[in-house]
């Protein structure tokens, strides 16, 4: 058996001593990490539950407020509704008849195209070379916003359809959207502003549409750095957005009622494989009769062999006056 020195037999009958000093910064230091521990769970980025949503996307489906990039809002909250009810009654503002008032120069549509017309402008340039200062020279019918009553419908309308079509997809701004009758952009700008750079694609027949897009509306709301990719072309012809795009939402408002219903099968067999599966959704508004028209059963047949379903019909309500839409949504079941 190996001996001890001395030493350590001295050491084994003292014990260990542990100073005061060497107590207190043992307990501090375990305080300290404690707190830190606690600081961040406190500060946890965990999910929250969502504000209540004003306007409804119908009794299938629940639609969601917020993305999950940054917590953007997609649509209009209630929240939001109460704040701006109180600003008009904190400032006691009431809507008074909308009728032309001196002092501010008021000038109908058909007024302000005229003035343009003659006038150029209060203050404008003259000579060959006045539009030398113009890097994009726009129409005028298309500067007094003639094209904003082109809809049946308030203008505004068109932030009630992304927000809702926003929801139903739980858009993201990577989110690949294809438009099918995109015309001024009454609904497609809300689009492009959400998503990311050449995310938006539109196909659209009309020429004065077009040109409303794209020398009015996409410089007029600073989007034209977004690039979306806008098509003319009346014969369903997907080709020119590329071969291997695949989307997460392809909608048409108020287009297929208005085309044969060949055509627009011929469009439906040709989006089918560019649609994402299962996640990817199609949403049409109005009605379906190129479908219904084929019987119930027959079109169930013809949307399978295409690989799709037919999910339901949903409702939204405009958020600024009396109007509810319908849309009927189908997705891709066969990858």
């Amino acid at each position: 058996m190996m001996a001890l020195s001395g030493s350590a037999l001295q050491a084994m009958s003292k014990g260990v001593v542990i100073t005061l000093p060497v107590l207190v910064l043992s307990a501090s230091v375990a305080a300290f990490f404690m707190f830190f521990l606690l600081s961040s769970l406190s500060s946890c980025s965990c999910p929250r539950p969502s504000d209540t949503l004003v306007s409804s996307t119908g009794s299938t489906g629940v639609g969601v407020s917020e993305s999950s990039l940054g917590n953007i809002p997609l649509s209009t909250r209630k929240k939001d509704v109460e704040w701006v009810i109180d600003q008009i009654h904190a400032n006691g503002l009431h809507m008074h008849d909308n009728v032309l008032r001196k002092g501010i120069n008021p000038r109908t549509r058909a007024q302000q195209l005229e003035d343009l017309r003659q006038f150029k402008g209060i203050s404008h340039y003259d000579g060959p070379e006045s539009n030398n200062y113009t890097a994009l020279p726009c129409p005028g019918e298309l500067l007094v916003e003639e094209h904003h009553s082109n809809y049946g419908e308030p203008w505004a309308g068109g932030r009630d359809v992304f927000e809702f079509l926003a929801q139903s997809t739980q858009l993201r701004p990577d989110s690949q959207v294809l438009e099918i009758g995109c015309g001024t952009l009454r609904v497609g700008a809300h689009f492009i502003r959400y998503l990311n750079p050449e995310r938006f694609h539109c196909l659209e027949r009309d020429e004065l549409s077009l040109m409303a897009a794209f020398r009015y509306e996409l410089p007029a709301q600073g989007l034209l750095n977004k690039r979306p990719l806008i098509v003319k072309g009346d014969d369903m012809d997907f080709s020119k957005f590329g071969p291997g795009i695949m989307y997460d939402l392809i909608y048409a408002s108020a287009v297929f009622l208005h085309m044969p219903d060949k055509l627009v099968w011929t469009g439906v067999e040709r989006l089918a494989s560019k649609l994402k599966p299962y996640d990817g959704r199609i949403f049409v508004s109005h009605n379906i009769k190129f479908c219904s028209r084929l019987g119930g059963e027959e079109c169930t047949k013809r949307l399978m062999s295409l690989g799709l379903e037919y999910i339901g019909k949903k409702t939204h309500d405009s958020l600024l006056f009396n109007h509810y839409e319908i849309w009927f949504e189908f997705r891709r079941v066969i990858a």
